[in-house]
């Protein structure tokens, strides 16, 4: 299957599963994540989980962080660029829910991509080899492209990885060091 195939496919997945189910599978994702060896870096990056496209709740990772006393980055969409700018999450930090879905910071104290050490990325599907598929705009694969080179890049999935390595991956597309799902961690 190519890329926008897997993508329906997962979309569809996704969409059978209950508010329930997604709660439940989210936490078991976030107590994968405590045995990993990632804990003694400061500055972490993760998506606020999209309601509508039915991905992890991320709060219950985002609870871990702040209970280690992580610096926590959550990134802002800059559609026309196909960038992200990345804002320290502080207890003024505003949301605000864009066009998109996307809950995302107003403002705030912008973080530099190289001073990131973990990356929690967002994903549709992953392979054996850690190549992911996310929505197809790219954000993600240009924001690891500007990290520094020893960046920790953690997918978070409800899904095992698919069993054929993708076969339209182009050199843009960077893979992820881990995947976690409910019922263990994938290292590539």
């Amino acid at each position: 299957m190519n890329k926008t195939e897997l993508r329906l496919e997962y979309k569809n997945k996704r969409s059978k599963l209950t508010t329930s189910n997604i709660e439940e599978l989210s936490i078991a994702i976030a107590n994968q994540l405590l045995p990993l060896d990632i804990w003694n870096n400061t500055y972490f990056h993760i998506f606020l989980s999209m309601e509508n496209q039915k991905e992890i709740d991320t709060s219950f990772v985002l609870s871990i962080l702040q209970g280690k006393d992580k610096e926590v980055i959550i990134p802002k969409s800059n559609f026309k660029t196909g960038t992200l700018t990345n804002y320290l999450l502080t207890d003024n930090t505003a949301i605000k829910v864009n066009n998109y879905g996307i809950p995302e910071p107003v403002d705030g104290i912008e973080v530099p991509n190289h001073k990131i050490d973990v990356v929690f990325v967002p994903l549709l599907a992953y392979d054996h080899k850690g190549n992911r598929i996310g929505y197809g705009k790219g954000f993600y694969d240009r924001f690891l492209a500007s990290c520094k080179e020893s960046v920790i890049k953690i997918g978070l999935s409800f899904f095992p990885p698919e069993k054929d390595v993708f076969t339209d991956i182009s050199t843009e597309d960077i893979p992820v060091d881990y995947c976690v799902t409910p019922d263990g961690v994938y290292t590539f």
